[in-house]
């Protein structure tokens, strides 16, 4: 084991990649001290359910932890919760608390995580403006905005339409502003968009693309409208405000590691400081399957770093790292992405989009890149297989919709 076995590491962050970072280690073997710190006052959770199933009082808070608080007493591991990390000291290889204590580490895993993108326009402060990304927003979100409500979502991202689709569900009202000319328009591609905006109108949201928000109004210091550009003033009694994040690096740049969109990793997810990793939302990674290096936001991709950087620091080979995945439920459709579609030039459609069944795939020159699956697990099986993989494919076959998808993934990656 390298990294001092017997030492203590320190994981700064309670969410899906530090929680996991924690139990690997100790399923690895690791026998030192393990201290997680965690600015939220409880144990690390899973996220995604925040904007679907538990929005909708469809799971129980039991349900989204990580682990059962006794997991970690059983397995030695400290929780410091409630509590924020506000400087590293890289020398002294100290970690600066802000209850004004300081811990010791022999390693240290920044899992700091993202937050959301603010939306500073008049009246973004007034009450009712909320946003979405830990249990206490979903608490908020869930508590205040009773049925009939009229909801205003800004931004047609994941986090947007999923909380649209949750708040329909629930029977309010909702209108949905995005400023770019379709929904989705940085995860998926145009065809995905098209599908989504016209399922979200099918279910009564009222969906504003193109649209610009020029103010939040409100009376008594609480909000009842969203002004836009062209005049329009919509009311609403409360508006989640969902445009993207922004990865959390404020601890990293302080200590003075690289930072691009992102604290800077190698293929271990190692800092600059060897003694230093950064995993999830806030790491800048290798992407090998696509030779560039980028950021993912994703439950997929904070696994994937978890496991490689408790791999690097007991001793173990590096794992294998797959194609990014990634998915979202809204109303009774799943959509499965898997890979990453930039830069593609070919997109092929199988399946039939009003039977709300079907799969767009993005090839570069006859290679898969990505595939965009919506309640089609086949076709997301077979962009695990082939994507990324830089093997070129029979287009004529992967359009041909009796073409059987288990068979042509495994004779395109036959030898020879």
């Amino acid at each position: 084991m390298e990294n001092g076995a017997a030492g203590t590491v320190v994981i700064v962050g309670g969410g899906h990649a530090g929680g996991n970072a924690a139990a690997l280690l100790r399923q690895y073997g690791y026998e030192g001290r393990i201290v997680l710190v965690g600015g939220e006052p409880v144990p690390p959770y899973h996220r995604p359910p925040l904007s679907k199933a538990y929005l909708k009082g469809e799971a129980a808070l039991e349900r989204l932890w990580l682990k059962p608080r006794a997991f970690y007493d059983d397995s030695r591991i400290e929780l410091k919760l409630g509590v924020s990390a506000e400087s590293i000291d890289r020398a002294g290889k100290t970690l600066g608390l802000s209850d004004g204590t300081t811990l010791a580490y022999d390693t240290l895993i920044l899992a700091t995580g993202s937050t959301p993108r603010a939306l500073t326009i008049p009246g973004h402060d007034l009450d009712g403006v909320l946003m979405l990304r830990s249990l206490a927003d979903a608490d908020a979100l869930r508590t205040r905005v009773q049925p009939g409500a009229k909801l205003a979502v800004i931004g047609a991202g994941y986090i947007g339409l999923e909380a649209a689709a949750a708040a329909r569900q629930l029977g309010h009202q909702v209108t949905v502003f995005e400023a770019a000319p379709r929904v989705l328009a940085r995860v998926a591609g145009e065809a995905v968009s098209a599908f989504y905006e016209r399922e979200h109108r099918a279910q009564g949201v009222d969906l504003r693309t193109g649209a610009t928000i020029d103010a939040f109004v409100g009376e008594g210091g609480r909000l009842t409208g969203v002004k836009l550009a062209s005049g329009d003033l919509v009311p609403a009694d409360f508006a989640l405000v969902g445009i993207g994040v922004v990865p959390e690096t404020a601890l990293a740049r302080q200590a003075g590691l690289p930072c691009a969109d992102g604290v800077e990793v190698d293929d271990d997810a190692r800092t600059a400081d060897p003694s230093i990793f950064a995993i999830g939302d806030c790491a800048h990674r290798p992407l090998g399957h696509y030779g560039r290096a980028g950021r993912l936001e994703s439950v997929h991709n904070a696994v994937e770093q978890a496991k490689l950087a408790a791999s690097a620091i007991v001793g173990k080979p590096r794992p294998a790292c797959d194609v990014p995945w990634f998915w979202s439920d809204q109303y009774d459709l799943k959509l499965q992405t898997v890979g990453l579609a930039h830069g593609h030039d070919t997109t092929i459609v199988r399946g039939d989009p009003a039977a709300r069944r079907f799969a767009v795939y993005y090839l570069k020159d006859g290679a898969l890149l990505a595939v965009d699956a919506v309640n089609a697990m086949p076709d997301f099986l077979c962009g695990k297989k082939l994507a990324g993989t830089g093997v070129k494919l029979d287009a004529d076959a992967l359009r041909d919709p009796a073409t059987d998808l288990g068979q042509f993934a495994a004779a395109a990656l036959a030898p020879g």
